[in-house]
């Protein structure tokens, strides 16, 4: 599904340069639930804004799909932002004064393709999908506690049934036993629904929660391999 060849991405600030990103490729299948790690600085945040079609590097390649993502117009690249990537951010990002199901359902009322009819349906499945109990779904979003607004904010990622599913931080803001039920959503999505999950992240044990774990450091991939939770299932 993704593939990025050599990726650089370099910032000038006057004569300043900052290399970012230092030559950085890797490849991801369908289905695969992937975890990006790295400290402050070493580059995971400016390639999740690459994946997420939100940036371009400086050279380098990136396929999702098949297609060259560089190559794209910029609406053919915001299309596929709202239509085939689903987002989930550390601050939830969701509108304090709208329903639960409000906040699902804007992405689907600027997709042409769907059908007025068709969007309940999709939000329900959505919320569902992404284990929010029902009797939460008319309340605002503001009375709803950390753990199930990044239910929420997983439902609006899903609602498009996206290719790709990028989530930044998704625990960051939560406590430590809410973001191991988020973190169990997001293994739940992918085992039992076949989501497509990268998960960017500066912390070990939550990388851990992924199949496969790629550690950044300094702009470049220091390991790429199975995380220990898969090789002990794997045993």
């Amino acid at each position: 599904m993704i593939r990025c060849k050599n990726l650089i991405k370099t910032y000038k600030t006057g004569d300043i340069e900052t290399n970012v990103l230092k030559g950085v490729s890797f490849e991801i299948k369908k289905g695969e639930f992937v975890a990006i790690i790295g400290p402050s600085g070493s580059g995971k945040s400016t390639l999740m804004h690459v994946l997420g079609a939100l940036d371009n590097p400086t050279s380098g390649e990136y396929f999702l799909n098949g297609k060259n993502m560089f190559k794209l117009s910029d609406n053919e690249l915001a299309k596929i932002r709202s239509e085939r990537i689903g987002f989930v951010f550390q601050s939830f990002n969701l509108l304090s004064r709208a329903t639960v199901l409000r906040n699902v359902t804007l992405p689907l009322v600027y997709d042409n393709d769907v059908k007025k009819e068709d969007r309940n349906k999709l939000v329900e499945k959505a919320l569902i999908s992404a284990g929010l109990d029902k009797d939460r779904w008319h309340h605002l979003s503001s009375q709803l506690s950390g753990g199930q607004m990044q239910r929420v904010a997983i439902a609006r990622a899903l609602v498009n049934n996206p290719d790709l599913i990028l989530a930044d931080e998704p625990t960051g803001n939560l406590d430590s036993k809410t973001g191991d039920i988020v973190l169990e959503t997001f293994q739940r999505l992918n085992k039992d629904y076949g989501h497509t999950i990268v998960l960017i992240t500066h912390e070990r044990y939550v990388a851990e929660h992924a199949d496969r774990v790629i550690e950044l450091r300094d702009g470049v991939i220091i390991s790429d391999g199975s995380s220990s939770k898969s090789l002990l299932k794997n045993k």
